[in-house]
């Protein structure tokens, strides 16, 4: 599901969260991931992230050290959020076993 307002980040399950926690240099960023699971938008936030090289916090469910060794492995990418929204178009047409 994408977000149908202007920015995504009015539909962000963290906005309004603490910061904090948000921003966090430890532990406590997983706890903060745990916000982004369920996360309507976050897709989104995680492909503003690594298209705009955004290096500290959380988001789309990603720490900066994971979101840095994702640009590492993938340098040939242009658009994240194009990447990103092609492998969710995949996943959703994929058959659903069960």
């Amino acid at each position: 599901m994408t977000s149908t307002r202007a920015y995504w980040s009015e539909d962000a399950a963290c906005r309004g969260a603490d910061l904090d926690e948000l921003f966090a240099n430890s532990v406590v960023q997983k706890r903060a991931k745990t916000i982004c699971t369920g996360c309507q938008v976050r897709t989104e936030c995680l492909a503003d992230a690594l298209d705009n090289r955004i290096e500290w916090g959380v988001w789309g469910g990603m720490t900066e050290r994971e979101r840095r060794a994702l640009l590492r492995r993938r340098p040939d990418v242009v658009s994240w959020r194009r990447v990103l929204d092609e492998a969710r178009a995949e996943e959703l047409s994929r058959p659903r076993a069960g």
